[in-house]
């Protein structure tokens, strides 16, 4: 039996179905591969992949309906790979559970890193019974999560509890798209509405964190959808 990640391609044209098959061949995944919406739900059961790539414009069902469907019962990390590029369907697919959101075109490195990302994430998910890291160091900031402390190059960093809220939450889903409405629930409960107050804090944040706060390098904004912290400098 392969240890190759084995990763499920969900794409209706045929020329990038290929373009990504041969990309990721070449990178020691595994390719199962579809052109429709309902046999890669049953594939999805079937096969239980790694990783799931999917198109949402599909010739028998809406991607967003897949999607919706295999979150159901199975949290396979899927990342939407599609033409659409509007906010709203990026924002859409995100809180439906899509792990990451990559707009055709793309580069080749790109779509490999995000894979690599959702695929470490899975890996993550499954250990819960190990304990849980006590630090997280990325670049020059390291957060120490049982002394709550930031420190940036040794320096520690005085953040109020919600930036501090806010900086935990990004820094446990590294390289993951996290949306405006699912950042304030987590940090403000389920029924608030509190966009500016999270960019204020972003702000703050970023003056803290970033040499240039207007260049960030450790917590980048995804435009309209939301916020991802890089996972390494």
């Amino acid at each position: 039996m392969s240890n190759k990640p084995l990763l499920l391609i969900v794409e209706d044209d045929e020329k990038i179905c290929n373009f990504i098959s041969a990309i990721l061949s070449s990178n020691d995944y595994q390719i199962i591969r579809t052109a429709r919406g309902k046999e890669a739900v049953s594939m999805a059961a079937s096969y239980s992949p790694d990783l799931i790539l999917l198109d949402l414009g599909l010739p028998d069902m809406d991607g967003v309906e897949v999607l919706r469907t295999i979150r159901q019962w199975s949290g396979i990390p899927i990342i939407v790979v599609s033409a659409r590029g509007q906010e709203r369907e990026k924002v859409e697919a995100l809180d439906l559970g899509a792990d990451d959101y990559l707009t055709k075109p793309f580069g080749t490195s790109e779509l490999l890193a995000r894979i690599r990302t959702g695929i470490r994430h899975s890996q993550k998910n499954v250990s819960v019974s190990f304990p849980e890291s006590e630090k997280m160091t990325v670049g020059d900031l390291e957060i120490n999560y049982q002394k709550r402390l930031v420190a940036m190059a040794g320096k520690e960093i005085h953040l109020t509890p919600i930036e501090y809220k806010i900086i935990v939450l990004l820094s446990k889903n590294t390289g993951k798209v996290l949306t405006h409405d699912f950042i304030m629930k987590e940090i403000w409960g389920p029924y608030t509405n509190e966009i500016q107050a999270l960019r204020v804090n972003m702000a703050n944040i970023r003056r803290k964190l970033e040499i240039n706060p207007a260049e960030p390098r450790y917590i980048l904004t995804e435009v309209g959808v939301g916020y991802r912290m890089v996972e390494e400098i």
